[in-house]
């Protein structure tokens, strides 16, 4: 450790580490668009500069190593003036155009020109111009009279994903990021470019002019599109007389799991959650109200007592896999977790893609719920009524003709529910709260609240009525029946960050 004044602030910091990222660790501002913690300096913004007793003209801070005894300073008359300078050169050729700019509110050249006030342009020549609405490819949008050339967004295609499909074009004030002829942005992970663009040259074709971000409400979640379980922002918002909607998903930062990105595939898997948003009840194919839809499942479920099969999917939470297993203790009932359906031996990468696309299988293991085919085919003698929940694999389960009554509980609306006795939608991965476990065995809490408009419940709120004990939340169930089976992580300390199960 080493000890440096800033601004006449004694703090401890790492030796050698370089200055930016301890002054942003220790909540220094410190404006920056070329440094990225992920893709680490470049040193061609010169935003980050600092001035360090000692040496003759300013530094910036992005490649500058820590030594003890530094005095530095991030504000004064001579600091500000060589920022408002580089700025000035950054907004020489930057179009005014912040009121139709999707970047508009989260825009750090926004951000910086509001702290510095230049008001006035001095430029008495015209602006050099770029093409503007480039469609680059993968749902990215390129305008390059907005670019502030910090190459974030290059180093990402050359450095991470390896695919190296962007580049700086030109020379002088008429250089541009720009694809290779021929060559469009194309890996899975591509998107993740507009997250890194620190201004509005590049947008999300998905998102664009959909809704102004000051408008949206964020949530922390997790990722349900396979067993990687990537942190999330869920951005939704509810319009007057519409319901909430989610507009967008985009990466939280966690070094234990996805670091600072996600995959494509994960991003856009929002829209599957509003679609299945209008899920109704329904008995034998037609709609139904939800209580007397709730009664139903009630009745069934006492009428074949000792003759029934929970079919579980292995997406569903640590809380709602404990509740799953206590009804079937509770009426008698066999329980698999069998899914052929949640493989894909085409999807999965060495980064951050799993061929599992479940998101908490690992709760299975956890659980002692079994999962093997031989088992499920022995447990479908002699039953009477399947319970599919929270997956929609009619075929599993078609070949046992003994099985008389077949329910589904899911978010969705069953694919053929004309197939189904019953059919009782529960709330959605982004509206229900709960914690998975990721293949690598980190146990994380997802805690979107996505607001329903129908009278949809969730899992536990339907099996907490259905056995009359009255436990309805995750802490609930948590405090009664997963705090014994994990006795050195509590619940307050999953919803803040992620923890590595030692017994996993």
């Amino acid at each position: 450790m080493a000890t440096i004044n800033v601004d006449d602030r004694e703090i401890k910091v790492k030796d050698g580490a370089l200055l930016i990222e301890e002054l942003l660790a220790n909540g220094i501002e410190i404006p920056h668009f070329c440094y990225h913690p992920a893709l680490g300096k470049d040193g061609n913004c010169r935003m980050c500069m600092v001035e360090i007793e000692g040496k003759k003209r300013p530094q910036i801070a992005c490649d500058t190593p820590i030594k003890d005894g530094m005095i530095i300073r991030t504000k004064g008359e001579n600091i500000q003036r060589v920022k408002r300078q580089i700025l000035e050169m950054e907004l020489i050729n930057h179009p005014i155009d912040c009121p139709v700019c999707d970047q508009a509110g989260e825009c750090s050249l926004q951000n910086y020109y509001m702290d510095v006030g230049l008001y006035e342009s001095r430029l008495g020549t015209p602006k050099t111009r770029g093409k503007k609405h480039v469609d680059i490819g993968s749902n990215v949008v390129l305008d390059q009279e907005r670019c502030v050339l910090c190459t974030r967004c290059v180093r990402f295609t050359k450095d991470i994903t390896k695919t190296k499909e962007l580049g700086v074009l030109n020379r002088t004030d008429h250089s541009v990021i720009s694809i290779f002829p021929g060559r469009p942005l194309s890996n899975p992970y591509a998107m993740n470019v507009v997250d890194l663009c620190p201004v509005g040259a590049l947008t999300s074709k998905d998102f664009r002019f959909n809704k102004r971000v000051w408008f949206l409400e964020p949530d922390d979640a997790i990722c349900n599109g396979c067993s990687k379980g990537c942190s999330l922002h869920v951005d939704h918002h509810k319009a007057k007389y519409e319901n909430d909607s989610i507009f967008r998903y985009r990466p939280r930062f966690n070094d234990k799991v996805n670091g600072y990105f996600i995959c494509d595939a994960g991003r856009l898997s929002y829209k599957k959650q509003n679609t299945n948003r209008d899920s109704f009840a329904q008995i034998r194919g037609n709609e139904s109200e939800y209580e007397y839809a709730s009664g139903k499942l009630l009745r069934l479920l006492k009428r074949h007592h000792g003759k029934i099969l929970f079919l579980l999917s292995p997406s569903l939470s640590l809380e709602e896999m404990v509740q799953v297993k206590k009804l079937s203790i509770a009426y008698d009932a066999k329980l698999s977790g069998y899914d052929v359906n949640e493989y894909d031996h085409n999807f999965g990468d060495d980064y951050l893609k799993c061929n599992d696309l479940s998101s908490n299988r690992r709760g299975f293991n956890l659980l002692n719920i079994d999962e093997k085919k031989e088992n499920l085919e022995e447990f479908s003698k002699n039953i009477e009524l399947a319970i599919l929940i929270g997956r929609d694999d009619i075929q599993t389960i078609e070949n046992y003709e003994n099985i008389d009554v077949k329910v589904s509980i899911n978010a969705s609306m069953p694919q053929h529910s004309d197939l189904y006795d019953l059919y009782l939608p529960m709330l959605t991965h982004m509206s229900r709260e709960g914690s998975f476990i990721n293949i690598d065995g980190f146990l994380q809490f997802s805690k979107a609240h996505v607001e329903y408009a129908l009278e949809t419940k969730s899992l536990s709120q339907i099996i907490g009525i259905v056995l009359g004990d009255n436990i309805f939340t995750c802490k609930e169930v948590w405090e009664e029946s997963l705090s014994d089976i994990i006795k050195d992580i509590k619940l307050e300390n999953i919803q803040k960050k992620s923890c590595k199960m030692s017994n996993l």
